[in-house]
């Protein structure tokens, strides 16, 4: 071999072994700050890659040439294993940004007219009057009317409700009204009949600031109340909607248990923001801040965390872990078509949407579908704390990105993640639900028609109320 020849090796030689030094350093320093692993397995991993580098290089930069192609290929594998790495660590930190930073919700509101009406744009209701419901209580709509009194004028006509709304469209006493998407469901859900009559010209997403939730606690020792709320829409899940799937989850760090507490979606609860009874349901259309508040003063407890997904967060997760495994209750058919057996069913992502939506094919109706929420909810916990997520860590990140909301911060569910590594301990699950009766009752966003709720079974609430109090003590 000539001069120039060994030259060139030793360069190469050493500039490999300093671009495998930075990237092992960049590795490190990547784990240091996502710290999800506990300080004594940093350290162990430390040594071990500090390790493999001294051997890698000694053969690098080794004379023997079988040695030193040993030190290559070693190079070039451990290269490959921490690129790859520092590209689950990038996204990890960046699914991480979602934890804590969500302060505000969507509402989105329209300007209706009637289907058979000549409008069709905005501008040709200038100088019209418009009626809405008062501003005072409703943040985003003041925002909206403010916008909306910058590209046209109108005077505003200030209704009760909105059934009041869309019965004097319909009686040609108003040209025009505003509501938010989620009372539009409401009256496609309530009177098809007269939602077929309306036309939307206009709309426009406000951003509104949440109220503060909570209060923080250290999550590796103390108990603490989560609210999972699912709201009944795809897409943006800053979006506020009726909150469909209602459960408190109380976790206790320290005798790791977790109570799941099932709460139906029509129960008739006291909304204290505006001292009016409605069905859980419609709270989630005003903020997860007032569905939380409700549920406080129903079960005298404190609600520490929230998590809000929709529709499309579970799909997505639920197809990401290759679906999950759940023992049903009942064999029954759903709206959409899909055929549960009594017993064990496999659920991909649609699957699992329709078996947690269902309540139409069951007499007890929304029990039924709050038990069967519980058992999806249990199963996803228990696929997402076994050792086989590591095979579709990356794919999870993505499928949750953007699909949650939550005020848990990226510290706190770091340092729970590390509580659950460094102590490898099996969590037990008990599922409860709150039961009720049937009934029909006026409720603060339908005010002008009894509705169908479910009154709470006083004995039912007192019950969970004790196990959720005895849990976090």
């Amino acid at each position: 071999m000539t001069k120039e020849s060994k030259k060139n090796k030793l360069s190469f030689a050493k500039y490999l072994s300093i671009f495998l030094i930075i990237v092992t350093i960049l590795v490190l320093i990547l784990v240091f700050f996502i710290d999800i692993l506990p300080l004594e397995y940093f350290i162990v991993l430390a040594i071990l890659f500090f390790i493999i580098n001294i051997i890698t290089i000694a053969l690098l930069n080794s004379k023997g040439k079988i040695r030193n192609t040993i030190g290559i290929m070693l190079s070039i594998i451990l290269l490959i294993v921490m690129i790859m790495g520092i590209l689950y660590e990038f996204n990890t930190l960046d699914f991480l940004k979602q934890f804590g930073f969500n302060s505000y919700k969507t509402e989105n509101y329209n300007v209706i007219v009637l289907k058979d009406s000549e409008y069709d744009s905005i501008e040709e209701l200038n100088n019209v009057d418009i009626a809405h419901l008062d501003t005072k209580d409703h943040e985003g709509l003041k925002n909206f009317v403010e916008n909306l009194n910058k590209d046209i004028d109108f005077d505003s006509i200030i209704l009760d409700d909105m059934t009041d709304l869309v019965d004097s469209l319909i009686a040609k006493e108003e040209e025009a009204i505003i509501l938010e998407d989620a009372q539009l469901d409401i009256i496609e859900e309530e009177n098809k009949e007269d939602y077929d009559k309306l036309k939307i010209i206009y709309n426009e997403e406000v951003e509104i600031a949440i109220d503060k939730i909570g209060s923080k606690v250290d999550v590796t020792k103390d108990s603490f109340n989560i609210f999972i709320s699912g709201i009944d829409t795809y897409g943006s899940v800053t979006k506020v909607s009726r909150s469909d799937v209602n459960i408190l989850v109380t976790i206790n760090p320290t005798s790791n248990k977790i109570l799941l507490t099932s709460i139906p979606r029509d129960y008739y609860v006291l909304l204290p923001k505006y001292d009016a009874y409605d069905k859980l349901t419609h709270a989630g259309i005003y903020g997860i801040d007032t569905s939380i508040s409700a549920i406080e003063n129903l079960l005298d407890t404190q609600i520490n965390y929230y998590v809000k997904v929709n529709f499309t967060s579970l799909i997505d997760i639920v197809d990401v872990l290759g679906g999950i495994t759940v023992e049903s209750n009942y064999d029954f058919v759903t709206q959409d078509g899909y055929h549960f057996i009594k017993g064990t069913n496999k659920l991909d992502g649609k699957k699992a949407l329709s078996f947690v939506r269902e309540r139409k094919a069951f007499a007890e109706g929304d029990r039924i579908r709050g038990q069967n929420q519980e058992i999806v909810l249990t199963s996803l916990i228990n696929k997402i704390m076994s050792p086989t997520i590591i095979a579709n860590y990356a794919n999870l990140l993505e499928a949750l990105k953007d699909k949650f909301m939550t005020n848990i911060t990226d510290k706190e569910f770091t340092d729970f993640i590390q509580m659950q590594i460094e102590d490898k301990n099996n969590w037990s699950i008990e599922s409860i639900s709150l039961d009720g009766s049937n009934a029909y009752d006026y409720t603060y966003s339908y005010q002008n028609s009894k509705l169908y709720v479910m009154k709470p079974d006083k004995s039912s609430v007192t019950e969970a109320a004790n196990k959720i109090s005895e849990l976090l003590n």
